[in-house]
């Protein structure tokens, strides 16, 4: 729609295809609506790809000048976090852009014997109200859990001690199924039913571990007693709610009030990710991007970032998770950096974001300004490799051939990180006689650069070599013949764990797998492979073609080569009638091919 700007264009086009939270914010940068998603790309993008019949809708994308998204491993991680923030935030749009309703609240009613229910409507009647919740299906989950733990009433009975006492009311099904204990006859006391009620109040608040803590009591006093069956009906509630408490959390609930921080970096800036844990679920979350200048470590990005987003967020967290050794002083603050567990899981939680934030902004930049991406990305091939210049022209070469027959080889070429296709080419082994790669690596290296330097052509800054160390030093042979050893910078790359091998070090280098340095030399390998491939086959093909030609008695080469040029392939040669025969290599030749696809017929 018209109200999408460039800005929010080139958003959209990066925005990953994960779970996780997307916010909306208007021209002052405040939030006004906050929602989850499958996949963070196509829920953004459907607001700006729709007519909004619904004027509140409109309004809001309206007002939309920028979106911020938090990656989450799961859709039901994606559907707490977006609770958690709209209770923390409370954005404008929040209350009424779900199906033109209230939230959900849970309700604990002000009379004996409370029941427990959700309701939209909450009313001022001295009940106790908890939410709202932006998510019915987390509501609901919170009130099966209840009803499986405590044998709460569901009725709307009035159990005054005077209808009791009367015998007013009888005990329905629900008494009978064992899903409540019968008050309405008097069978449970207030006392006792007011305990259950408590407990449930504490899981309604998210306080788990005080309801877990009574439990083993109860469930200690029980085995001490002797009364084991009840000690196993309490420890069926304990696993029930210890199941509930790790599906139901994000992060660990003792995990609370800490602040986490992470870092990745390339050549030119870092990205660090802030989150704000409280009672153990993520409340805030940011992502700055640093400029660097004297190639600074990770570490020293922490150090500088961190006092300032306490200070930006206002802080006054005691604990600080980070994923790097920091060297930093903050009085009355512990910092440290997670080895194992849900404290480990949190920070890589974290990272991951910090990952996801660069990724969308390589890709706005690559949308944006081209030429900035392109010099980014050979910078940091060029650090990557330890080369003294930026590999801006790249030639990749790749063997071919099948139990020694029709050896092949390819040359692809990549221009500022891209292929350049019509620069590739072709290579059909002549010197090497039977499957040897060594011998037919240094013939096709040997053959392409001392061409180049025939015609005076332009020299690649790299060349890459699909294999390992035996055909790296089968290329470096030719290199040295030619005196272009040294001049020309050259790796070979394994397959089998991606490792890159340097002239003289017998030690490879192990790139990240999701380095960008390491996609484009495995996009040229994995294009050399293609491309000699098809051509290999190619070969295989016309070898084929010509061989089952060669086998009709009395036609040789000659004869072979004028029928491929009339009739393209064998079968057409085989379906072709007797008079173009003739026309194409006379009558006598024309008769040993018709009768030799034709015997059978007659």
């Amino acid at each position: 729609m018209s109200a999408k700007s460039e800005h929010i264009q080139n958003l959209l086009k990066s925005l990953p295809n994960k779970p996780g939270v997307y916010q909306h914010l208007d021209k002052e940068g405040k939030i006004i609506y906050i929602g989850k998603a499958k996949n963070l790309k196509k829920r953004v993008s459907s607001y700006f790809s729709k007519t909004h019949d619904n004027a509140r809708t409109y309004m809001l994308v309206k007002r939309i000048k920028d979106v911020r998204t938090i990656v989450t491993e799961t859709e039901f991680d994606a559907l707490l976090l977006e609770n958690n923030l709209i209770k923390e935030h409370q954005p404008k749009y929040n209350v009424n852009l779900k199906d033109d309703k209230t939230y959900p609240w849970i309700c604990i009613k002000n009379e004996r014997f409370p029941r427990i229910f959700s309701t939209r409507n909450p009313i001022k009647d001295g009940s106790e109200y908890f939410g709202p919740y932006a998510s019915v299906r987390v509501m609901r989950t919170v009130l099966d859990l209840i009803r499986q733990l405590y044998k709460l009433r569901t009725c709307n009975l009035q159990l005054s001690e005077e209808n009791i006492e009367a015998g007013k009311y009888k005990v329905c099904l629900e008494y009978h199924i064992k899903n409540c204990l019968g008050p309405c006859e008097g069978l449970q006391s207030e006392e006792d039913y007011s305990k259950d009620v408590t407990s449930a109040k504490e899981i309604i608040k998210g306080n788990i571990s005080a309801v877990l803590k009574h439990l083993k009591e109860q469930m200690a006093q029980h085995a001490e007693s002797l009364e084991f069956e009840q000690a196993q009906a309490v420890k069926e509630k304990i696993d029930l709610l210890q199941k509930y408490q790790a599906k139901s959390t994000i992060v660990n609930p003792s995990i609370t009030d800490v602040d986490v921080f992470s870092v990745i970096s390339d050549a030119e800036y870092g990205y660090v990710n802030y989150l704000k844990i409280i009672e153990g679920a993520i409340v805030q979350a940011h992502t700055v991007e640093l400029k660097k200048k004297l190639d600074e470590p990770d570490s020293a990005l922490l150090e500088v970032s961190i006092p300032e987003i306490r200070q930006l967020f206002k802080s006054q967290s005691k604990e600080i998770y980070v994923s790097e050794e920091i060297d930093i002083d903050i009085p009355d603050v512990k910092i440290h950096v997670p080895q194992r567990g849900d404290k480990k899981h949190i920070v890589d939680m974290s990272v991951r974001n910090a990952r996801y934030h660069r990724s969308e902004r390589l890709k706005n930049i690559q949308i944006v300004d081209p030429d900035r991406h392109t010099k980014r990305l050979m910078q940091q091939m060029k650090t990557d490799l330890r080369m003294t210049e930026e590999p801006r022209h790249i030639e990749c070469f790749d063997n071919s051939n099948f139990q020694g027959t029709h050896p092949v080889a390819a040359c692809v070429v990549f221009k500022d990180g891209k292929p350049a296709k019509k620069d590739y080419r072709h290579f059909n082994i002549k010197t090497v006689v039977g499957p040897d790669d060594f011998a037919s690596m240094e013939e096709i290296i040997h053959r392409r650069y001392s061409r180049l330097l025939n015609e005076g052509e332009d020299l690649p800054q790299l060349i890459i070599i699909d294999g390992g160390k035996g055909q790296l030093g089968a290329a470096l042979k030719s290199l040295e013949l030619l005196g272009l050893r040294g001049k020309i910078a050259i790796i070979g790359i394994a397959k089998r764990l991606e490792e890159i091998y340097f002239p003289g070090d017998s030690v490879p280098l192990y790139l990240d797998k999701r380095s960008e340095t390491l996609k484009v030399i495995q996009q040229a390998r994995n294009e050399a492979h293609r491309f000699g491939i098809t051509f290999h086959r190619q070969k295989r093909s016309k070898s084929a073609v010509k061989s089952i030609l060669e086998e009709i008695p009395g036609v040789g080469p000659s004869t072979v080569q004028a029928l491929l040029k009339t009739f393209k392939s064998a079968k057409r040669v085989k379906e072709a009638n007797k008079e173009s025969l003739i026309a194409a290599v006379g009558k006598a030749k024309a008769d040993k091919i018709w009768k030799h696809f034709h015997s059978d017929d007659q």
